[in-house]
């Protein structure tokens, strides 16, 4: 089924999210939309799948126009969407979420040997090998992922958008999303594929559409550049390299000494982990996800129960303090899941930014909150970290991934810092946002802040890091230096440690 959007036009009050935009996506084609956060891609999307309304414009499937009042006629149509966040029900089957909205009844029930049938038709056919009893919130984050597309297949979808659709994946598992794309490319399915990661965008597109400020701006081969795809997104040169200079020590600053970190079941999730965070450097705790990044982050910040062993900031001991007195001892905390532990999505920028110091001055004084400074303060916060806005009052809820961190970063880089931890804090970002905080971070451990950055980004860690520490099943394999080659940190992302490495614990 080929798919035709002519002069698509959206505005939300004085904002033009699109502005006549044209897209053809042929039968058997993966067509890139490529754009920073903010652009107009999601937008432009979700009209398509029925969520908006266009202001002007037409819809056409196969040359035939289409008027879509909501996303049950884009289904019907042959059109599914597989979601950035996820729209799966955690506490239901696979195949329960599959029937979901599209319930069939047999003698009166609910016909889930059907559904079951349909999951593994699917699940074999391009081997995805997803149980369909299997509950949601028992799977991996890149089977769940799959369940959304069997999901989109199971009713019949013959357009099939992916709406930054490795946001929340690991390269393993965005290695697999990229072969189930060409598998459905060569089933004829086509494909709108909404990213603003180059590397994927030049390993599968056939052809590539970039959108800036809501506008087309042109078209790009698959074999241009990084510089030329980023310059493009962004309407200016974007600097793909991290400049820093050499880290100066100034003596040890937080120490981490034989944590080990015990969950919810039992488990050991973080096993006797040790090391040291030099003020004035960035220690980068790189691997796959799972391995006990999210857990020892926790144990850090207060967050985590049944923690052991020592945690101390400058002879501070934060194991004896709540989260809320070791933010006010100077620990900066940018969560790994922005939308669900930094931010309060129904609160405006100005409210966000003055989250965790809403308790006392300058914000708050002899019990009354100074509006006067609050909003001043967020004025100069929003000019300068960029953060594209109608204003500060705007819900931060309404604002793009990346806009939505420059908040949080906007936020936890406002005060005085003696520690700042950094979680995925690129994660579903694009170029342009992401050469701004790394900036930030950069310019955090230059002002002689140890700094501790949690990435499942390689590329990230390399360029960030003086030291990296990898972990790997609750441990640390080693810690080396910054610019340990890559195929030897990927090894000890494995559990590896190759021969003849030097490995400083």
């Amino acid at each position: 089924m080929k798919l035709e959007l002519q002069g698509i036009t959206k505005t939300f009050g004085a904002l033009v999210a699109n502005d006549h935009i044209d897209l053809e996506v042929e039968p058997g084609e993966i067509h890139c939309l490529l754009g920073e956060n903010g652009a107009g891609k999601s937008t432009l999307m979700n009209i398509l799948y029925g969520l908006y309304q266009a202001d002007g414009g037409t819809i056409l499937l196969d040359g035939t126009a289409q008027h879509f009042a909501g996303p049950g006629d884009a289904m019907r149509a042959g059109i599914g969407m597989v979601h950035q966040h996820f729209m799966l029900i955690p506490v239901f089957t696979v195949a329960e979420n599959v029937m979901l909205g599209h319930e069939q009844a047999k003698l009166g029930f609910l016909d889930l040997p059907a559904a079951r049938a349909k999951v593994r038709e699917i699940s074999a056919r391009f081997g995805f090998d997803v149980d369909p009893d299997a509950l949601v919130e028992d799977l991996p984050v890149g089977v769940q992922q799959r369940v959304e597309i069997i999901k989109a297949l199971s009713r019949n979808a013959q357009v099939l958008v992916f709406d930054e659709p490795t946001a929340v994946l690991t390269p393993q598992e965005t290695d697999e999303l990229m072969a189930i794309m060409r598998q459905l490319k060569e089933a004829g399915t086509a494909i709108v594929f909404i990213t603003h990661k180059l590397r994927e965008v030049r390993e599968v597109a056939d052809r590539i559409t970039v959108i800036r400020l809501g506008k087309v701006v042109g078209e790009a081969s698959p074999t241009a550049t990084n510089s030329e795809l980023a310059s493009l997104m962004v309407g200016r040169s974007v600097e793909l390299t991290v400049e820093k200079s050499g880290s100066v020590s100034g003596g040890h600053a937080l120490t981490v000494d034989h944590v080990t970190v015990i969950d919810a079941r039992g488990q050991v999730v973080v096993d006797d982990v040790s090391f040291e965070v030099q003020a004035g450097e960035i220690l980068a705790i790189a691997g796959v996800q799972g391995n006990g990044q999210t857990e020892l982050t926790e144990a850090i910040l207060g967050l985590e129960e049944h923690v052991t062993g020592g945690i101390h900031l400058d002879g501070l001991d934060l194991r004896q303090l709540s989260m809320r007195k070791i933010l006010d001892a100077g620990v900066g905390f940018v969560p790994e899941d922005r939308q669900e532990d930094a931010l309060v999505p129904e609160f405006t920028i100005a409210e966000n930014l003055m989250l965790d110091r809403s308790d006392g001055e300058p914000f708050v004084k002899r019990g009354t909150l100074q509006l006067g400074y609050l909003r001043s303060f967020a004025a100069d916060k929003v000019k300068e970290f960029d953060v594209r806005t109608q204003g500060i009052d705007t819900l931060v809820g309404r604002l793009s991934g990346g806009n939505q961190q420059k908040v949080v970063l906007a936020r936890e880089l406002s005060r005085e810092l003696r520690l700042f931890v950094a979680a995925q804090p690129t994660r579903g970002l694009d170029v342009g946002s992401i050469e701004f905080v790394h900036e930030r971070i950069v310019a955090t451990r230059d002002a002689g802040v140890p700094v501790i950055v949690i990435s499942t980004e390689l590329d990230e860690v390399v360029a960030l890091a003086d030291r990296i520490a990898v972990m790997y099943r609750g441990r640390i394999v080693g810690i080396v230096p910054g610019d340990t080659p890559r195929d030897v940190l990927g090894l000890m992302m494995a559990g590896e440690v190759p021969h003849g490495t030097e490995v400083a614990a």
